[in-house]
C-alpha cells in the first residue's frame, strides 16, 4: 500500500448509561457525538513519523527504527505501534502528521480515546493489516493500546463507542457482545464544568472497592455474578458485604439495573424521550449520592437544565470534573443551553449521534 495523503477522523462520546461499570464487566449504554478528532497524514521521505498537536502546542517525532521497543507507560501511541505489528501492520515509510479537533480535554468525552482511534486508523490505513480492518478491530486494537497493554484502570466503552458510532449497548466483560442503535437524540447537550476529570485516581478507587464487595459475595457464594443481584434481590447478598463496602455494591446492582432498563426503551422501535430522560435522572441520582463523584458546579448544571425543563441530566464518565450529557425538548434546546451557562458552565453546545470513526480520504 502507498498512500500519498491520509484523513481519518475520530468522534467523541458520551455515556448514557453505565457510568463506573465496565471495569465491572458490566454492560453500558454510550453514543458517539458530532466533536471530532481529525488526523491529517502527508507521506514524507524521512522515516520518521512526525506528529504535530497544533492545539496543545507538542510535537513528537518517532523514528521508524524505535518500532519494536517496548513503549513506555502510558505512551499509547507506540503501544499502539506494538500492538499492531504483532497483527502484521508495520510502517515502511514516514508521514507527517497533523492531530487537531474540537473534542474538549480532560472533560469525560474521551479526547484522549478519539487521538488514539485516529492513530490506529491511520496506520493500518496506510501500512495493512493482516486481519479484516473492521471498526471492532479498530475499537480492540484502541482499547489494547489504551487500557490492556500497561493495566491502566477502565473499560472499554470509550473505544468501542467512538469506533462502532452511533447508539451502542456494550456488554464489556470477557464475552464481548453489542447492540448498535442506528437511531437519533434530538435535544442532546453536552456541558463542560471546565474543572479537569479525575480518572486514574477516581477509577481505581471505585472499582477496588466495587470489586472487594462483590468478592466478599463470592467468598460465600462461589461463582457469584454481580448480573445476579437485580434491584429486587440484592438485600438477599448485602449481609454478605463489610458495612463499609456496602454502598459500593448497591451502586454496582442499582447502575446495572437502570441501564437494563435503558436497553428496553432503545430495543423500541420509537424512542420515549421522556422515560429516558427519567433513567438518566435517577441514573445521576446514583452517581451522586452513592458513588459521590460530582462536584457543586456539576450539580448547580444538572439542576439548572432541570429547573429549564429539561427531560433528563447525568454526570458522565469518572467524575469530579469533566462534563454532564443532557436531554431536552429539541424545541428547548436553546434555552436548556443558556441555563446551564448561567449555572456555571464553561461551555455548553448541542450534540448529534455521529456514526463513528472513518476515513475521510485515501490518496495515492
Amino acid at each position: 500500500m502507498d498512500l500519498h495523503d491520509i484523513i481519518v477522523q475520530a468522534p467523541g462520546r458520551t455515556c448514557l448509561f453505565g457510568d463506573h461499570q465496565d471495569y465491572l464487566g458490566l454492560p453500558v449504554i454510550a453514543c458517539a457525538i458530532d466533536r471530532h478528532i481529525s488526523l491529517r497524514a502527508k507521506k514524507n521521505t524521512r522515516n520518521v513519523l512526525f506528529i504535530d498537536k497544533p492545539d496543545i502546542g507538542e510535537q513528537r517525532t518517532i523514528d521508524l527504527r524505535s518500532v519494536g521497543r517496548s513503549a513506555e507507560k502510558g505512551d499509547h501511541f507506540m503501544a499502539a505501534l506494538q500492538i499492531l505489528e504483532t497483527h502484521g501492520c508495520v510502517p515502511g515509510h514516514g508521514y507527517d502528521i497533523t492531530l487537531s479537533g474540537n473534542i474538549a480535554i480532560n472533560a469525560g468525552t474521551s479526547s484522549s480515546s478519539a487521538v488514539i482511534m485516529s492513530w490506529i486508523q491511520f496506520l493500518v490505513t496506510a501500512f495493512g493489516c493482516d486481519e479484516p480492518i473492521t471498526n471492532e478491530f479498530i475499537s480492540r486494537m484502541a482499547y489494547e493500546a489504551e487500557v490492556k497493554y500497561h493495566g491502566f484502570p477502565g473499560g472499554k466503552m470509550d473505544q468501542y463507542s467512538i469506533g462502532l458510532g452511533n447508539i451502542i449497548y456494550l456488554e464489556t466483560g470477557e464475552d464481548l457482545s453489542y447492540e448498535v442503535f442506528h437511531k437519533k437524540l434530538p435535544g442532546l447537550i453536552v456541558a463542560e464544568s471546565g474543572i479537569p476529570k479525575e480518572t486514574t485516581g477516581v477509577l481505581g478507587e471505585l472499582r477496588q472497592k466495587a470489586q472487594l464487595a462483590i468478592n466478599k459475595v463470592r467468598e460465600n457464594i462461589p461463582g457469584f455474578d454481580i448480573k445476579q443481584a437485580t434491584r429486587e434481590t440484592f438485600s438477599i447478598y448485602m449481609e454478605l458485604v463489610p458495612e463499609d463496602l456496602k454502598i459500593y455494591f448497591e451502586a454496582a446492582v442499582l447502575n446495572h439495573d437502570v441501564t437494563q432498563r435503558a436497553l428496553l426503551e432503545f430495543r423500541k422501535p420509537t424512542l420515549d424521550f421522556e422515560k429516558i430522560g427519567s433513567l438518566m435522572n435517577e441514573h445521576h441520582m446514583v452517581l451522586r449520592d452513592y458513588l459521590h463523584i460530582t462536584l457543586p458546579l456539576i450539580d448547580e448544571m444538572v439542576e439548572g437544565a432541570l429547573d429549564m425543563g429539561a427531560l433528563g441530566a447525568k454526570i458522565v464518565g469518572s467524575g469530579r470534573g469533566g462534563s454532564i450529557v443532557v436531554l431536552a425538548r429539541e424545541e428547548e434546546q436553546e434555552k436548556v443551553i443558556a441555563a446551564l451557562k448561567k449555572a456555571g458552565a464553561k461551555d455548553a453546545y448541542a450534540v448529534n449521534v455521529d456514526p463513528g470513526a472513518s476515513i475521510i480520504k485515501s490518496k495515492k
